[in-house]
């Protein structure tokens, strides 16, 4: 684990990869599956439609910063901050879409919310250690 003394924080290191690869896969997964989720959560297909794409511009960003060998600390603090503002977007679209959001939508966007804000987190308070492979 992370507390061998030579190998502080080894796992956070690997947050932008773990970033990257959930956000793309669940930007392709929400997109292939668009039609049922939406019948299935209750939620029009163009919020799902609209939430697989920005996953996919999230993972596709974070995969362009995890494969750096530097990466520079303003983009860092951009994703870090896209991710703990992403929680916000989810809660809205629950309060929008209240009247008819089923419980698995709910469950999807709050379960959404709290995975991207507390990687967004993460990745905050370790902008130090992200800044080199």
């Amino acid at each position: 684990g992370d507390a061998h003394p030579t190998r502080p924080m080894t796992w956070r290191r690997n947050v932008l990869w773990i970033d990257c690869s959930g956000a793309l896969v669940a930007g392709v997964l929400v997109l292939a599956l668009s039609g049922w989720l939406a019948a299935l959560h209750g939620l029009p297909r163009s919020v799902l439609l609209f939430t697989g794409v920005m996953n996919l511009v999230y993972g596709s960003f974070s995969l362009s910063l995890a494969r750096r060998a530097v990466r520079p600390r303003p983009l860092l603090t951009l994703l870090a901050s896209a991710n703990m503002a992403w929680p916000l977007v989810c809660v809205a679209l629950v309060v929008v879409y209240r009247a008819t959001i089923g419980p698995t939508g709910l469950l999807h966007l709050l379960g959404e919310a709290v995975y991207v804000g507390g990687l967004g987190f993460i990745e905050w308070q370790s902008r130090d250690v992200l800044q080199t492979a």
